[in-house]
């Protein structure tokens, strides 16, 4: 089966959105020197999984297709018990202001002198 290139490009776009999630919480485990699993990994796992799984239906691979989309059953499930537990805040302000912080973390930790 021949690839297009629009569709090749979807497919390492999702690729590139569930690869995200590994850095992001890499990135806040080493900021905090402790595993975490900050909220923008299941959106990224949400991202990368919708994104895999409409690369997976066009290419018409049931394996892919089944991985993908139990996968995106858990990531919605663990959104759902965060939102229960009175975590999740989608206000744009907060959202800004935690991604200004994020970057701020991020550049202390670059430039940080051992």
């Amino acid at each position: 089966m021949e690839i297009s290139l629009h569709w090749l490009i979807i497919g390492f776009l999702g690729q590139l959105f569930f690869s995200a999630r590994f850095i992001l919480q890499w990135i806040y485990s080493e900021i905090n020197k402790k595993s975490i699993i900050p909220l923008g990994f299941w959106f990224f796992s949400i991202l990368g999984g919708l994104t895999l799984l409409v690369y997976a239906i066009h290419r018409k691979d049931p394996v892919f297709i089944m991985g993908q989309a139990t996968g995106l059953f858990i990531y919605a499930r663990n959104l759902y018990f965060i939102n229960k537990q009175h975590k999740i805040d989608l206000d744009l302000r907060n959202i800004l202001k935690s991604i200004k912080l994020f970057f701020k973390d991020l550049t202390s930790l670059i430039t940080k002198k051992n």
